[in-house]
């Protein structure tokens, strides 16, 4: 009898370990600040994309928007070099597009065309809104994505400033892609705090045909650390599919008065059940029913502040697949936002980190 309980148990645990998903910290590399590529300051990374062997990062810089092309150099379960080799400004001068935006980039894909699919969070304090559109490696305007009116539309939405599209990710088909909020909509719920608000965000899903079919709420975790400062905020600053409907994503809680030590970043694992509210046609989360994705913590960074630099774990703000290791595992590569130095010392930090599904 005792004999085949273990045996149960056993059969249990590798089946549950099977269908279950780990992430291991394998590395961090730090480049120094302050350096020049091509006459412009490496800086304000905020977002990843690896595509045809390059990786591709959104620079967040208002006065001169643009997409870096480099390579990271990973070997041994190390990132050994980060060399840059292209910069691609988004200048376009046949599109009033970029002229009469406010173009706040935080995140960027490579579509099967070879164009850069490009988010920006506009400027909501100075009545610029939000946008989603499609850039091709010369920095030439495209296309804008027709967006449902409570996300292109401010005065229907009531965005909140800095809150807005942070994160996409291209399907795991390859026929669409997923765009996120960073917080709520004033319309959907109130911000993370202290207190046990309902604060979800809005995944969207675009098909091939770049039209909005589907749409997730992803409930934000409410704030824990003892506040310091006036700053005192959460919100999802990328997200990856990496099966059908279902997603990594990055959660950034930030307090100021900390210094260098204001963030909390912690990774989640956000699901779509066969319950799963579609919230598409949905305008108002605040005033309807609806199921959210189902969410798991994969993984706290501050396991592993022993082996970052100076203990910090910086402003992650992309995310995307790396290199497949010698073991077959997937790996992730993670990138932080300085902000070009502007609040104080800050790091263009690079994670390594494995998937062991």
């Amino acid at each position: 009898m005792q004999r085949w309980f273990f045996l149960i148990i056993g059969v249990c645990f590798f089946g549950c370990k099977k269908n279950g998903l780990q992430i291991h910290f394998l590395d961090e590399y730090v480049l120094q600040d302050s350096i020049k590529f091509q006459e412009f300051v490496i800086g304000g990374l905020s977002g990843i994309d690896k595509h045809n062997g390059s990786y591709y990062f959104v620079v967040d810089d208002a006065k001169k928007p643009r997409v870096l092309e480099g390579n990271i150099v990973v070997e041994d379960s190390e990132i050994k070099n980060i060399a840059f080799k292209n910069t691609i400004v988004l200048n376009d001068t046949l599109s009033e597009f970029y002229q009469k935006e406010a173009l706040d980039l935080e995140s960027v894909f490579i579509d099967s065309d070879g164009n850069l699919n490009l988010t920006s969070e506009g400027s909501i304090n100075k009545q610029k809104r939000p946008t989603v559109f499609i850039s091709d490696t010369l920095g030439n305007f495209v296309k804008e994505i027709s967006l449902p009116d409570y996300l292109g539309d401010i005065n229907v939405g009531k965005h909140r400033h800095n809150g807005v599209f942070e994160g996409s990710s291209k399907s795991i088909s390859g026929n669409g892609f997923w765009v996120s909020l960073e917080a709520p909509l004033e319309i959907d719920g109130e911000e993370p705090s202290y207190r046990k608000e309902k604060s979800p965000v809005r995944i969207t899903y675009f098909d091939g045909d770049h039209k909005a079919t589907k749409q997730y709420a992803y409930k934000l975790e409410n704030l824990e650390k003892e506040a310091k400062g006036n700053v005192n905020l959460n919100g999802v600053t990328a997200i990856l599919e990496f099966r059908e409907n279902e997603f990594i994503v990055v959660e950034r809680i930030y307090h100021s008065g900390y210094g260098s030590y204001g963030n909390t970043i912690r990774i989640f694992r956000a699901k779509a059940e066969s319950k799963t509210t579609n919230t598409l046609d949905i305008k108002s989360l605040k005033e309807s029913n609806y199921v959210p994705l189902k969410k798991e913590l994969l993984f706290d960074f501050e396991s592993v502040k022993d082996q970052l630099t100076d203990g910090i774990i910086d402003n992650i703000e992309g995310i995307c697949f790396g290199d497949v290791l010698p073991n077959g595992n997937k790996t992730l590569l993670l990138i932080s936002d300085d902000n070009f130095q502007l609040y104080g010392k800050q790091l263009n930090q690079f994670i390594l980190m494995e998937i062991v599904e």
